[in-house]
């Protein structure tokens, strides 16, 4: 059997090919409009995040008070946007990102903006089994995060685009889709808190679907 090979979840322009786009609603992030996805907080500390328990994995039943004792890791999850590249850097668990590009990442430049930044075209989202995770704004300015609700079927039309005026931070619910947050500035950090374990199931969406993302980042 072939070894499973973990994805570069960084990499280079010219590595991705062009695709067709499919273009994701953005709608506004209200307490309503964010059911089932997460939930709007007012402060970093205002939610508990929640620990999945370990699965059962077969009859005999996983001890009481065991299975969800991994905890939580924080750190600052920095978004900058590098020429047409946006790219992330998450100090909670050391690692780094491309989380997309304004244009086609054939004619892309990751040393100048060469188009205009209205979209990401976004390659590539992830879920975390194991907990929920927090974004909470330390930098002023809107920002966009790109949602889908649990399920490995998911599908590009399953994704909406959240906006976010600024001031209030999103609190995401262990299993849904996300990748990071897109900030409609040059950059933006965020306080991050998220589960410790850090289990992530990955989609492509070029592989998968053919396609790219397009994320707006203007209403």
């Amino acid at each position: 059997m072939d070894a499973i090979v973990a994805p570069n979840l960084a990499p280079k322009a010219a590595e991705k090919p062009t695709l067709p786009l499919h273009h994701v609603p953005l709608v506004e992030a209200t307490p309503e409009s964010l059911q089932g996805y997460g939930e709007l907080i007012e402060t970093q500390d205002a939610r508990q995040i929640e620990i999945v328990r370990w699965p059962q994995p077969d009859w005999r039943p996983v001890d009481p008070g065991t299975g969800d004792e991994g905890g939580t890791t924080e750190g600052i999850f920095h978004f900058s946007w590098e020429g047409d590249v946006l790219r992330g850097r998450n100090e909670a668990v050391a690692d780094a990102y491309v989380l997309g590009w304004s244009c086609d990442p054939q004619s892309a430049s990751e040393s100048e903006q060469s188009c205009e930044r209205s979209q990401v075209l976004l390659w590539h989202s992830n879920y975390h089994p194991d907990g929920g995770q927090l974004f909470f704004p330390l930098d002023p300015g809107p920002f966009v995060v790109p949602l889908a609700l649990p399920g490995d079927n998911v599908k590009p039309s399953d994704f909406v685009a959240f906006w976010f005026e600024g001031g209030q931070g999103l609190y995401i619910h262990p299993s849904v889709w996300h990748e990071g947050v897109f900030p409609v500035n040059e950059r933006q950090r965020f306080f991050d808190k998220q589960g410790k374990v850090h289990a992530r199931i990955s989609a492509d969406f070029g592989k998968e679907f053919g396609c790219y993302l397009s994320v707006p980042l203007s209403k």
